[in-house]
């Protein structure tokens, strides 16, 4: 079996067991996360559709991401966890899935949900198999370790990486997943963070708007901030992806848990990042 390697480990996030089990728990302790690390509670509600997680390194979005972790390890355990998140790098294909191997962090070890990402792939005809978009991206594997932290080498997983982020694009990977994973457990994690790079008032500001068009499930009012600039979310097309997925449930309703940015842990003000923690619940 394949094994891809971490490729921002001592970077993103600690380099050993050890010291990235103590990171995450910070995290989870942290002012900006739920307060406790929490346990994984089965058989669980199973409630869960999806979840928007930031993907910057632990030491500034990692408080705010356990707080979405905490409410899926409340809610049971998924049999399957889709991953969906941009493509920084600008390497590989349009849409990128993988269908097979497994990927290594310090903490374990995760295998790909290998029968259902080829359906998914083979249901979509913008996605392909493809290697290079995942080599170097990061947005996908800072997710990890907390689904490992919390359920152990057990989680399986599929990955899916987006450069092209447009309406159409999100909508059709929504499409194919909601039907290709009918009847099956599974939950979605769009990864992504939100504005970048400007004062931390006017982060505030532009990821309340946002915000307030993902608890309203308008997937086209979201991709419309992101593909204008309007919020610079690096994601905006694996949060819409989700949006549209939920729409297609029905009965899937967004509650927001946490937003922070850069400057409030570094205190610097001047030129931040903001970081959003959001769920998706069937009611």
């Amino acid at each position: 079996m394949k094994i891809r390697k971490p490729y921002v480990a001592n970077a993103f996030y600690a380099g050993t067991k050890t010291s990235l089990t103590n990171q995450i728990t910070d995290c989870f302790t942290n002012t900006y996360g739920p307060g406790q690390v929490p346990k994984v509670v089965k058989p669980g509600s199973r409630k869960i559709f999806g979840i928007i997680s930031p993907h910057a390194g632990y030491m500034y979005s990692g408080p705010v991401a356990a707080n979405g972790f905490a409410k899926l390890a409340a809610d049971g355990a998924p049999e399957t966890f889709i991953i969906l998140g941009p493509n920084h790098t600008g390497h590989g294909s349009g849409v990128s899935i993988l269908t097979d191997g497994a990927w290594e962090t310090p903490i374990g070890t995760t295998t790909i949900q290998s029968e259902l990402a080829k359906q998914i792939q083979k249901s979509c005809t913008l996605m392909d198999i493809d290697e290079d978009s995942h080599r170097y991206e990061h947005s996908i594997e800072v997710q990890l370790p907390f689904i490992q932290f919390l359920y152990g080498d057990s989680a399986k997983f599929i990955p899916i990486c987006m450069m092209m982020q447009d309406l159409q694009t999100s909508r059709e990977i929504a499409k194919s997943i909601v039907e290709q994973c009918k009847g099956k457990d599974y939950v979605i994690v769009a990864s992504s963070d939100f504005t970048h790079y400007e004062p931390h008032e006017v982060a505030n500001r532009k990821d309340k708007t946002a915000i307030d068009a993902i608890l309203r499930l308008d997937d086209e009012a979201l991709n419309d901030l992101g593909e204008s600039n309007r919020v610079t979310m690096c994601g905006y097309g694996p949060i819409t992806t989700l949006i549209a997925a939920a729409k297609l449930m029905k009965g899937v309703k967004a509650e927001f848990l946490k937003h922070a940015t850069s400057g409030d842990i570094t205190r610097d003000e001047s030129a931040v990042v903001g970081y959003s923690s959001l769920v998706f619940t069937r009611e």
